[in-house]
């Protein structure tokens, strides 16, 4: 049931000694005292004469700084959103007559000067049945309750009688808060779903930490909001083992991590870095770009193969002996022997790198056996010293000499004959023309490296010497990766896990994911298991309807997304003759609550970002931080892609289609942009719409 602030709430018998709105009210006041109270604890903790050093003292003045961060009370966000009344004691012996307990769930713990909670975290196990219990299956839960807040109030709360499921007033009621902050319009960078996480969105966000999930989600079904929460619930459950190894979360663009850089904070988590794929691989300056041929070879899975072809190229069999000399006498290991050596590190497999590494340690150990059949008695210091030695430098040197990565992908891209030698079988003529550059390159430095180059000497390097590896990577809107962008993520995790999040109908680059088999196939998770969200809980019914009139010609056999929404929220398509009137379109929509977003092909941003200035209305680029005062954000349709707004304005289809390599991508591309509305979209347009729009016809 709902209890409005003004109103008392619908009593029960169990609620008849109290108003059970003022003493849930209380508690929310003693939960945030106690919260205080943590907070003071912590910074009132006295280090001077615990720490051996300086560096022992800063680390900990460091861990003490992030505990302190971690237990801000956020205003303006619920400290608890529901309670459990369980039936029994979990874990306890269900006797005849025994009471339960009674748990309030949150965003964190927080417990009272006597250590008993106040508030659980929404990761414990004891809270899982807020979100999967159900009338079906109520996991001894009594009763579920939702809380309603406006602002940093608790205004209403919503029963949920889970024990009894022919209550027909419980069973009309339940939901309408939890609906209510699923459409909750928005301002600013996304919040977290903690309050309105649902069962299918539950199971993949508490899977486990030794298995990759790829999961496959339409617009508005949460699937970014599950990937940041499942970062979150992996840290409280693995906390010590991600403490040593790390996590981190991969966005397709700077204005989506800002977009979605508070929602691990407001949980408590203040640890995860966020990154996109070329920061990932920034080893060289970008400067120059490709053109989508060429940045398809290039991103071709194919590409590892040459590179590494074109590195071992450079070890060769020794023609001579290695002469040691070592006081009066010389030592000699002759060529055979330093070969069969070299080969023996060949068919490791192991990196180029280490096996450099270990060759001068190979020769010098059939030196020190030389030795010891001569009757000495050398130790390890004789070998290293015999390792160091110039002669066995300049072995090591003339057989496995050291090679820069970025100087290897110079000479590929540089020098057709080198190319050609080590691409033989691999690309064709044509392909290897499209990646050559059109002038040779004096040096790394000079070059004008475009983004896949930086993918191509990150592989190189790792060819060279391990990535380090990650305990767990998040990797969203995946379906724009490359192969070689995925191979580069994949290192980031090798012995770790990955979460996979994209949607293949999304796709907008000349190299997007045909299928999510092929893609964790790349990225060395081939047993991944892929789950699929379709149930849309934020784009409105009559929006990702339209929308997916776009899906037979972008993704066949893709399901739609299926709105579960309440509100249908505001879809209309308008012809116009000018900017003035999208403009127009755009101070409609900014008189409702929340933001606006006006979404356009990115050769007509200039012109609307004029007429907006010429009629007053102040507007954000992507990334910016909405306010109050500042609504409207101008959006080119190229960085649209993860991005929300309450209302959205879409100018003129036909331009965004067209703003693409070819019609299919363009295609991709409007889906994106038709997709990015929470509350109500207005299509504008005085170009005939596309004809996969059309056909159906226009409102």
């Amino acid at each position: 049931m709902s209890a409005p602030a003004h109103e008392p709430p619908a009593a029960r018998p169990a609620d008849q000694s109290a108003d059970p709105l003022s003493r849930e009210r209380s508690h929310l006041a003693a939960s945030r005292s106690a919260l205080r109270a943590m907070r003071e604890d912590v910074e009132a903790l006295d280090i001077s004469d615990v720490t051996a050093n300086w560096v022992n003292a800063e680390v900990l003045a460091r861990q003490i700084d992030e505990r302190v961060k971690a237990l801000a009370d956020l205003s303006g966000t619920p400290l608890f959103f529901g309670r459990l009344d369980y039936l029994h004691a979990p874990g306890a012996e269900r006797a005849e007559g025994a009471g339960g307990e009674q748990f309030y769930i949150g965003r964190r713990h927080v417990h009272d000067a006597s250590g008993d909670p106040m508030v659980i975290d929404w990761r414990a196990p004891v809270s899982q049945p807020f979100y999967r219990a159900s009338r079906k299956d109520p996991m001894d839960v009594a009763l579920r309750r939702r809380f309603g807040y406006t602002g940093g109030d608790l205004t209403a709360y919503e029963d949920e009688h889970l024990s009894d499921p022919a209550d027909p007033l419980e069973a009309a009621t339940a939901g309408k808060l939890l609906q209510q902050e699923i459409e909750r319009p928005r301002v600013g960078p996304m919040r977290d779903i903690v309050a309105t996480i649902q069962p299918e969105q539950d199971e993949i966000v508490r899977s486990g930490l030794s298995g990759t999930v790829c999961v496959q989600g339409g617009p508005g079904t949460g699937k970014t909001a599950v990937g940041l929460h499942r970062v979150a619930y992996l840290l409280y459950a693995h906390r010590d083992r991600l403490a040593r190894t790390g996590t981190l979360v991969i966005g397709p663009n700077r204005s989506f991590l800002h977009y979605i850089e508070q929602v691990l904070p407001a949980l408590g988590e203040l640890a995860v870095r966020q990154a996109t794929v070329d920061d990932l691989v920034a080893r060289v300056e970008v400067r120059g770009t490709d053109d989508a041929a060429a940045a398809l070879v290039k991103g071709d899975a194919r590409m590892a193969e040459v590179l590494r072809r074109a590195l071992y190229a450079h070890v060769t069999m020794p023609a001579e002996p290695v002469v040691v000399v070592r006081g009066s006498r010389r030592w000699r290991v002759p060529a055979y022997e330093v070969e069969e050596t070299v080969r023996e590190l060949l068919a490791r497999d192991i990196r180029y790198g280490a096996a450099r590494e270990a060759l001068p340690q190979r020769i010098a150990h059939a030196v020190l056996v030389q030795m010891e059949r001569a009757g000495e008695a050398p130790d390890d210091r004789v070998q290293d010293a015999v390792a160091r030695s110039s002669a066995v430098k300049a072995a090591v040197k003339a057989v496995w000499p050291a090679v820069d990565p970025a100087k290897l992908v110079l000479r590929l891209l540089g020098e057709p004959e080198f190319l050609a030698e080590h691409a033989a079988g691999i690309l064709d003529e044509d392909e290897r023309k499209t990646i050559l550059w059109a002038k040779p390159v004096r040096g790394v430095k000079s070059a004008r490296w475009s983004a896949a180059d930086a993918v191509l000497i990150d592989e190189a390097a790792d060819l060279i010497q391990r990535t380090p590896s990650l305990g767990h990577v998040v990797l969203d809107e995946a379906q724009d990766l490359s192969p070689m962008q995925y191979r580069a993520v994949g290192r980031r995790c090798t012995t770790g896990s990955a979460t996979v999040l994209g949607d293949l109908a999304q796709g907008t680059t000349p190299w997007a994911t045909r299928s999510w088999a092929e893609a964790l196939g790349h990225l060395g998770k081939p047993e991944g298991a892929v789950e699929e969200l379709t149930a849309g809980f934020r784009v409105p019914t009559d929006v990702i309807a339209y929308a997916s009139r776009l899906l037979p010609h972008i993704a066949p056999g893709l399901a739609p997304v299926a709105s579960v929404r309440e509100n249908p929220g505001f879809f209309e398509v308008r012809t116009v003759t000018g900017t003035a009137e999208v403009v127009a379109a755009c101070a409609e929509l900014l008189r409702n609550e929340g933001s606006t977003g006006l979404i356009a092909a990115d050769a007509r941003v200039a012109d609307l970002a004029e007429a907006l200035a010429a009629a007053g209305i102040s507007f954000l680029g992507p990334g910016e931080e909405t306010t109050r005062e500042t609504r409207l954000t101008l959006v080119p349709a190229s960085l649209a892609k993860g991005l929300e707004y309450d209302y959205v304005v879409l100018d003129e289809p036909r331009a965004v289609v067209d703003g693409e390599p070819d019609e299919r991508t363009g295609l991709r591309r409007l889906y994106v942009a038709l997709t990015r509305a929470v509350s109500g979209l207005i299509v504008t347009h005085s170009a005939p719409l596309p004809a996969q729009l059309a056909d159906q016809g226009a409102r």
